[in-house]
């Protein structure tokens, strides 16, 4: 996992002892290479995971992406910003059709 510190909470408050190993980079290839029996990540789609034989089991914590400005930035360049998160808006909507 990407995640040790996570993902050692979780399976510590279901009861289980796991080895976790902290991995960078392309989690998925862990269990093809022989390195892990299961991973924990972040999953969007899913896609990368299908695409190394992996199917989600369980849901470890809910994720959202935030966007996080600080005040100096917002009162310099609000229009700015605003028009980033307009833009992020429609793609959003396009996707969700």
């Amino acid at each position: 996992s990407k995640y040790p510190e996570v993902t050692r909470a979780f399976f510590e408050g279901k009861g289980m002892d796991v080895d976790i190993i902290k991995i960078e980079g392309s989690v998925e290839l862990a269990p093809i290479l022989g390195l892990a029996d299961a991973i924990v990540d972040i999953v969007e789609t899913g896609a990368t995971l299908k695409e190394n034989g992996l199917v989600p089991i369980e849901t470890v914590a809910p994720v959202s992406a935030r966007l996080i400005v600080n005040t100096a930035s917002m009162k310099l360049r609000k229009a700015e910003i605003q028009d980033f998160i307009a833009r992020c808006e429609r793609e959003l909507e396009k996707k969700s059709c």
